[in-house]
């Protein structure tokens, strides 16, 4: 009997490295792509893979309670991978409620659809939330975030994250829903929208546009190859425990500025301009509120579990991922006009 796998989000960033991982590698298995194509959702992420067999792209809100009730009906999902949400915290400042609704309510309609489906009929079924390490909240210039560090949420991004997190494990004990979370760090890599740091300050120097840098530029990040995610997430869904966490992170952290130094200094090798040239368009700007200062993920779990590790160091991974958009331009082009243009200029006015 062929598996029918639901990835929600699969559109996103994260999601169709995702969807593309599972449908190259798993032939038996039927992918369904459900996505609403909001701002970061990108069809054109997906061009190589969507006349595969084993895939089928659903547009659709997952805060539809009915439509996707008859969604589930009708397909009978085995499995749901839950990365569909918003996820940039400014945006959340400024919009909080569709947070709340796409990352609370949304999760809960999925939830509910796949505990009515199956009601108790429970064997090879699996709800696998992805969240974010920052539900845990910030830390001092110590330590580390593990699976048990206690839920302490600044942003309205990561307190609807969070909230989500806290309906699964409750879905999971109240109904016997096999469920499990992993919380991951930042992520960077191909096709990710530009507002996220990395792929925002590349396009800004292949332009001779200004750096915006929060604040001092001390925050503090783990990164998160992309591809590395995708198969930390493929192996937590095939090998994972059930009702368990995975925090999933590069093992490596960087504040701000010394990252973005080492993407000026590789920029303008790549670009061949003079050494120290991008550094000069860097520009301090007003901190965002609730700013938190240092996120850490010890991902020894997942590493000594499941036997996961980075397959990059940060260095490498970045000059792939820089090597992608100048090889993609057109991608960025088509992506930074309109709506968009119109909110970076007033974020980083």
């Amino acid at each position: 009997m062929v598996r029918k796998i639901l990835i929600t989000g699969g559109a996103g960033f994260i999601g169709s490295h995702v969807v593309r991982l599972f449908v190259n590698t798993y032939s038996d298995y039927q992918i369904y792509n459900l996505d609403s194509l909001t701002y970061a959702g990108n069809l054109e992420n997906l061009s190589d893979i969507e006349n595969s067999a084993n895939y089928t792209f659903i547009k659709g809100d997952i805060t539809n309670e009915d439509f996707i009730n008859n969604l589930f009906e009708e397909h009978q999902f085995d499995a749901v991978i839950h990365l569909a949400a918003e996820s940039h915290v400014d945006r959340s400042i400024t919009d909080p409620m569709s947070f709340a609704k796409t990352n609370i309510l949304g999760t809960m309609v999925l939830l509910n659809a796949f505990k009515n489906l199956w009601q108790n009929k429970w064997e090879d079924k699996l709800f696998y939330h992805v969240s974010t390490d920052e539900v845990y909240g910030t830390l001092g210039e110590t330590g580390l975030f593990t699976e048990t560090t206690s839920y302490d949420p600044n942003s309205p991004y990561s307190a609807s994250k969070a909230s989500s997190d806290h309906f699964v494990r409750a879905y999971g004990e109240t109904y016997g829903m096999p469920f499990v979370i992993s919380n991951c760090s930042n992520n960077y890599g191909a096709n990710q929208f530009p507002e996220k740091l990395i792929p925002l300050f590349i396009n800004n120097i292949m332009n001779n546009k200004p750096l915006p840098v929060y604040g001092n530029g001390k925050y503090t990040r783990d990164w998160l190859f992309v591809n590395d995610h995708a198969k930390a997430i493929d192996l937590i869904f095939h090998k994972g425990d059930h009702k368990a966490t995975y925090n999933i992170g590069g093992f490596n952290e960087w504040q701000n500025i010394d990252l973005i130094k080492v993407l000026c200094q590789q920029m303008d090798e790549k670009l061949n301009r003079k050494k120290g040239e991008s550094e000069k368009l860097i520009t301090y700007v007003k901190d965002r509120p609730g700013h938190d200062l240092r996120y850490a993920i010890d991902a020894s779990k997942i590493n000594k579990v499941l036997g996961w590790k980075p397959s990059v160091t940060f260095e490498e991974g970045l000059s792939k991922t820089i090597d992608w958009y100048l090889e993609n331009t057109e991608w960025m082009d088509r992506i930074v006009s309109g709506a968009y243009e119109e909110y970076y200029n007033k974020q980083y006015k």
